[in-house]
């Protein structure tokens, strides 16, 4: 809805922050986000850099009746940080980052990404579980749940979380942790962004070291059903510590790559180790006996900023032969070179939380996250790659245990998938929670968890 210019002034003159309207300087930089699809305009975004500059975004927003999105990283295939005609709060300028290496603690702002705060912790040897692209946020990645290399050695990044700074939909400042607000700590480890705008994260680090050997193994499709069956049974042999995943993709035209595989869709194994380059070599040699096609030692992961975006997932309990038949038979079917299936492990540490400790929208005893997605260079590529997303997801439902996935890959995220995603359990626990916290669906634009009708306030502690 339309802003008054004396409102946007009353704003201007009160919030500390930067203030931005279409044709200021700034504003479509702001407004723009990783996936290049979505072209979005909000009548007003703010960058605040402190918790109580947000919490008066916040109440500007509802005051005015402006629909309210968060920004954090802009790394969404669904676009969540944007919306049209409403107030987008901006957090890029709140990334710093603290790290106490005798504790194994970092903090960091809400606009924080992977690149930095792995550039932080890395300086005294130590890590979290992070995304896979460096330039995601660690806001969105966090409240998700947290999928990495380091998933199987020290779990998700919401297990891993140990406080956090919390402006809420009333424009109150609160600290969630084990010992205050259990309740929304509980919640903001998987619920995602519906319980309120977390300005700080403090995590719990652990020894990682700073050089790691990767190996990626690759077969063209020709070969690929043995080389992915083979590749399923031998990752499950890998110890916790190292980190693996299975992926379908167009080899990159890329110096490590030999010129008559550069281009060409196949699929591979992707191998990560921190130890010495001997225990690696040790447990990848059953691999090399396998691999018809070069080995590669470089991944560079192909997600440029302002690709044409959308994916599409699923949890698969197990990776059956059936389910590598459909893979086999739909990768080669994409028409973009950046379009990848990526296929994640979720083993080790993962495995070892129960169901209940985290919200976390998926069960402890999955073992694979299935994802499908597409990502084109220009936009008229994208509707053929987002009909062959649709194809090849629905042809693969029928080895998924049901229509539920990782929340931060719900591009599609309506309320049907939302629940199953997170069971009927957690749903409902989560949804007496957003009763509690956000009982009018401020923070919607997200996997939305719909409020609980009838709650009572929260106890803030």
């Amino acid at each position: 809805m339309p802003v008054s210019e004396n409102a946007i002034s009353a704003l201007r003159a009160s919030f500390g922050g930067e203030v931005m309207v279409s044709g200021d300087a700034g504003y479509d930089g702001a407004r723009s986000v990783w996936n290049g699809d979505i072209d979005r305009r909000p009548a007003v975004v703010v960058r605040p850099a402190t918790p109580a500059q947000v919490a008066e975004a916040i109440t500007f927003a509802r005051a005015e009746g402006l629909e309210l999105s968060v920004r954090g990283g802009g790394h969404s295939y669904a676009g969540h940080g944007v919306g049209d005609g409403g107030l987008m709060i901006h957090l890029g300028t709140m990334d710093t980052v603290s790290v106490d290496p005798q504790a194994r603690r970092a903090r960091c702002g809400a606009g924080t990404t992977w690149e930095q705060l792995d550039g932080a912790t890395q300086q005294h040897g130590l890590a979290v579980t992070g995304g896979f692209i460096s330039h995601t946020g660690v806001a969105g990645l966090t409240l998700g749940g947290g999928i990495g290399w380091l998933t199987s050695r020290a779990g998700l990044t919401c297990d891993n979380l140990i406080s956090a700074e919390v402006v809420t939909a009333d424009g109150r400042i609160v600290t969630a942790s084990a010992q205050s607000n259990t309740d929304l700590y509980w919640a903001l480890r998987g619920g995602g962004g519906n319980f309120g705008i977390v300005t700080t994260f403090e995590f719990a680090l652990h020894e990682v070291p700073p050089l790691a050997n990767v190996a990626m193994f690759f077969w063209d499709p020709e070969h690929g059903r043995d080389g992915l069956r083979f590749s399923r049974d031998l990752g499950a042999t890998l110890p916790d510590d190292m980190g693996y995943l299975i992926a379908g993709f167009s080899a990159p035209p890329a110096p490590f790559v030999p010129p008559e595989y550069q281009g060409q869709p196949g699929f591979a194994l992707v191998v990560a180790n921190w130890g010495t380059a001997e225990e690696h070599e040790k447990a990848l040699e059953p691999f090399r006996q396998m691999t018809p096609a070069p080995q590669w030692h470089m991944f560079d992961e192909s997600a440029p900023w302002g690709a044409y975006s959308y994916e599409k997932a699923l949890y698969l309990d197990d990776l059956s032969d059936e389910a590598i038949d459909v893979l086999v038979e739909h990768l080669p079917r994409k028409a973009s070179p950046l379009s990848f299936v990526p296929v994640f492990p979720l083993t080790g540490a993962f495995s070892r939380v129960a169901d209940g400790d985290t919200a976390f929208g998926g069960s402890r005893n999955g073992k694979w996250v299935f994802n499908i997605s597409a990502s084109c260079p220009i936009p008229d590529m994208l509707p053929q790659e987002r009909e062959w997303v649709r194809t090849f997801w629905s042809a693969m439902r029928s080895e998924a245990p049901g229509s539920g996935t990782y929340v931060n890959f719900l591009s599609d995220a309506d309320d049907e998938r939302v629940r199953a995603s997170y069971g009927a359990e957690k749903y409902n626990r989560l949804a007496q929670l957003k009763a509690v916290w956000d009982p009018d669906n401020v923070f919607h634009r997200n996997a939305n968890i719909r409020p609980a009708t009838e709650m009572a306030s929260p106890s803030v502690t």
